[in-house]
């Protein structure tokens, strides 16, 4: 049986509570282990560890989602938020980084969670506009949530599919 959720964006899976959910595939389109300079976390050597492990690595902006229409119950989008962090920064680590089509690229990235989506379904979208604002990004995917955050850094949106999409 098919898991009911996709968390296309995965990264480190740093806000789910159970890394390892069963209900979900986690997607990412980077594996790969990061050492970073940090000092903030008092380890003895100065560093700081991320790792990036999908179940799937697929880039969804190149590639579309490698799924069905109406596969999943449930679609996290969380994609990366900034256009300019260091080469060997934290920040570009943790996130990725957009590209010059980010545009098109979130376009995509939200029109492919919906075709995975069963009618009804939810796609919980969250944007940091740090670099972009979140006007500008819902502009770019042409979509307006039925509710979330508006006032915040971080916003944590929600998008429902509707039965006749």
């Amino acid at each position: 049986m098919q898991k009911p959720i996709l968390d296309m964006t995965a990264g480190s899976r740093m806000f789910w509570w159970d890394k390892h959910n069963p209900l979900a595939i986690f997607m990412d389109r980077r594996r790969a282990k990061f050492t970073i300079p940090d000092r903030s976390h008092g380890r003895a050597d100065g560093t700081r560890e991320i790792d990036i492990a999908p179940d799937v690595q697929w880039d969804w902006a190149k590639d579309g989602l490698p799924y069905p229409d109406a596969s999943f119950s449930l679609v996290v989008f969380d994609p990366p938020h900034l256009v300019h962090a260091g080469s060997k920064s934290w920040l570009r680590a943790k996130y990725g980084v957009l590209t010059d089509t980010w545009r098109e690229d979130l376009r995509r990235g939200m029109d492919e969670a919906m075709r995975v989506l069963i009618p009804y379904g939810i796609v919980m979208f969250k944007w940091n506009d740090e670099q972009i604002k979140l006007s500008e990004v819902l502009k770019a995917i042409d979509r307006k949530p039925i509710f979330g955050d508006k006032k915040a850094k971080t916003h944590w949106l929600v998008f429902m599919k509707e039965a006749d999409k």
